[in-house]
């Protein structure tokens, strides 16, 4: 049985990997929202909006490290906001403790997320954006708890907290 899953995965890891470039990412939601013009700033502005750290996250798609963010044990009633263009993306009802290390959400504000497929791991993940500056928050799993089964994993380093 081992030979033949490392010949499986002998033969399928160059091809996701062939396959992520043929299939460019693709947008996952019917509501994907164009970034507006006003958030469609150059590299150089974000650099001068942003802190090094957001930065990476953010326009490059970067992650923090694993409980590094403050914000994994915020418990207060607020709301978690884009640290790009101040958007609302999560109320803190709605948070929870992944146990990953990063803060963890079962539910966004509707219409404040889209998402795209994400190959970089080479088995497809799906990613998501703010929908108004389109800044890279973390990803979608489907093991959270209900009532919608979904893990939006966010970077802390992505978000701001105003608490109520």
């Amino acid at each position: 049985m081992n030979q033949f899953l490392s010949r499986r995965s002998f033969i399928l890891i160059p091809i996701m990997s062939i396959l992520k470039f043929i299939l460019k990412p693709q947008k996952a939601l019917a509501s994907f929202a164009v970034s507006k013009k006003e958030w469609t700033l150059s590299k150089e502005e974000w650099k001068k909006k942003l802190t090094p750290e957001s930065y990476y996250i953010l326009r490059e798609e970067g992650t923090e490290r694993a409980f590094s963010s403050p914000l994994n044990n915020e418990k207060r009633k607020g709301i978690f906001y884009c640290v790009g263009c101040n958007q609302p993306l999560f109320k803190s009802d709605t948070k929870f403790d992944s146990g990953t290390g990063w803060p963890s959400f079962w539910d966004s504000i509707q219409g404040s997320v889209e998402t795209k497929v994400d190959f970089k791991l080479i088995v497809p993940r799906t990613e998501y954006h703010c929908s108004r500056c389109g800044g890279h928050q973390g990803h979608v799993f489907n093991d959270g708890p209900l009532p919608t089964g979904k893990r939006y994993c966010n970077n802390g380093l992505a978000l701001n907290f105003i608490a109520e």
